[in-house]
């Protein structure tokens, strides 16, 4: 069946936690001719490495005179390599030869080695490089992604006589409905894939099995890169990260090639070509892992529908990218430091202050320009350029935080942050001091951690409002999520004012 529709059955996408390899013949794109034997293995983390039995030519070479020939210390990498293996088409990308082995002048005549190191994998076609306007859409499946949809095709049912289990049951399967939005001339499709029930007899026992797989699908008007396919992937990453307050790894990413549509003569509709994109996302996806409960995300499919939320996802997070990569940074690769998170902690706070457009200036810009010009005169003309540089009529950390806490629910606020003016001060002396002198002498680990934690509460909040997530949600969350919960028992403990 075609892309991005209702399936009972999928062509099986290479999993990115997935070890797989490759052999076949290996060549440059100006040289299609000069094919070299080699394979290709994937070591399931995102890394991709060719083995060659004999090498590309990789040194910079000049020809100052006719028949001279200088070899320079550097050494050539490749944009773009071309290959065929198990009747595929391979493209890899961002080529990088990381050791070769020539034999010249051996005892022993035998090929030369040479090891290839690539950024990204294209299985199943061939293209000129990562803008290579080639494919139509891109098919993603991420982590936790099945629970934050809600809808399955399955649906269960247990026997009962007399209040009591009787041992009889049934799963049925009933194909899903495709959810579609439109999102300024880009098509979002929630799709579900399913395998119909199949019997494993086994010596020991018989298993039944059925899957059923969520995934998005994007498709654009018009035939887009793999730089714009890998960008739609890590939109619905961090869509899911946020919505489920924790990691989620790609698990696949499937494109589908552009022109590769058939129909028969009986009008009948062939699928099109579909390619697996090898690559290293923030964090490879576990497909087999167990999945989180679902009253552990902050919302679901459920609370803001499908066609609410990407509208608003994509508008949201094009606004404040930078802080919600910073924000969703501790959730992927938490600093082993302290002094790092509350860095980042500040940064996106600062960050998500100026995205939402209330960077407004503490003192009206007249008088600011009468302020500063008083004071630029006081200065030896030969200081005045630096002393004007210095002077801004800019808001301070302080100010943006209690900006950013005046601005959710006041009741979910109060439970986070108990004393919001104690916290911006506290928050911005640590950070000035960390920044301005290296050191925060006057803060104890525990109220660091603490600060980090509230700091990154309150800019989660604000996406949450900015994304239309109801006060009643949010209190619920802050009420009975357990990581929440211990924020706020870390805020009264640690960023309270002590008595008197």
């Amino acid at each position: 069946l075609s892309s991005c529709h209702g399936r009972t059955m999928s062509n099986d996408p290479l999993n990115l936690n997935e070890a797989a390899e490759w052999q076949g013949l290996w060549w440059l794109p100006e040289a299609p001719d000069e094919r070299l034997p080699g394979v290709l293995r994937y070591d399931g983390k995102g890394g991709l490495s060719l083995s060659l039995i004999g090498a590309f030519e990789n040194r910079i070479s000049s020809n100052p005179a006719p028949g001279v020939t200088l070899y320079h210390g550097a050494n050539r990498t490749w944009d773009v390599i071309h290959g065929v293996a198990q009747q595929r088409e391979i493209t890899l990308l961002g080529c990088i030869p990381t050791g070769s082995r020539r034999n010249w002048g051996a005892r022993v005549e035998s090929p030369d080695m040479q090891i290839v190191c690539a950024t990204t994998a294209i299985i199943g076609a061939h293209v000129s490089g990562e803008k290579d306007a080639a494919f139509a859409a891109a098919e993603i499946s991420v982590e936790d992604l099945t629970l934050w949809a809600v809808t399955s095709v399955f649906s269960c049912y247990h026997g009962y006589r007399d209040g009591m289990p009787d041992g009889t049951g049934t799963i049925s399967v009933k194909p899903v409905e495709t959810q579609r939005v439109n999102v300024e001339g880009t098509e979002y499709s929630l799709v579900h894939t399913h395998i119909l029930p199949r019997l494993d007899y086994r010596r020991g026992a018989t298993v039944g099995r059925m899957r059923d797989t969520a995934s998005i699908c994007v498709r654009r008007a018009e035939p887009f890169d793999l730089r714009t396919a890998l960008e739609a992937a890590s939109l619905i990453q961090d869509l899911i990260a946020l919505a489920t307050h924790r990691a989620a790894g790609v698990i696949w990413l499937q494109l589908e090639v552009a022109g590769t549509q058939v129909f028969l003569p009986n009008g009948r509709r062939l699928p099109p070509r579909r390619v697996d994109v090898l690559y290293s996302p923030v964090a490879v996806g576990k497909s087999d892992e167990k999945a989180i409960e679902p009253d552990s995300a902050f919302f679901t499919c459920e609370m803001l529908s499908f066609e609410q939320i990407m509208p608003r996802w994509c508008e949201v997070r094009g606004r404040l990218q930078a802080a919600i990569n910073m924000i969703l940074g501790l959730r992927y690769a938490p600093a082993r430091f302290v002094e790092n998170n509350l860095l980042m902690a500040a940064g996106a706070a600062e960050a998500l202050h100026r995205g939402l457009g209330i960077d407004e200036k503490p003192i009206p810009d007249t008088e600011f320009k009468k302020i500063r010009s008083a004071m630029l005169n006081q200065v030896p003309e030969e200081h005045r350029g630096r002393f004007k540089q210095a002077i801004r009529n800019s808001p301070t950390l302080r100010d943006r935080l209690l900006a950013l806490a005046a601005r959710p629910d006041q009741e979910v606020i109060k439970q986070v942050v108990p004393d919001v003016e104690h916290w911006a001060k506290r928050t911005t002396q640590a950070r000035n001091n960390l920044a301005h002198e290296g050191k925060t002498p006057s803060h104890s680990i525990d109220e660091l951690n603490t600060i980090v934690r509230v700091t990154g509460a309150v800019v989660i909040l604000n996406i949450l409002h900015e994304l239309g997530l109801s006060a009643e949600r949010q209190r619920q969350v802050v009420r009975d999520h357990p990581q929440w919960q211990m924020v706020c028992e870390k805020a009264r403990e640690w960023l309270v004012p002590p008595e008197g």
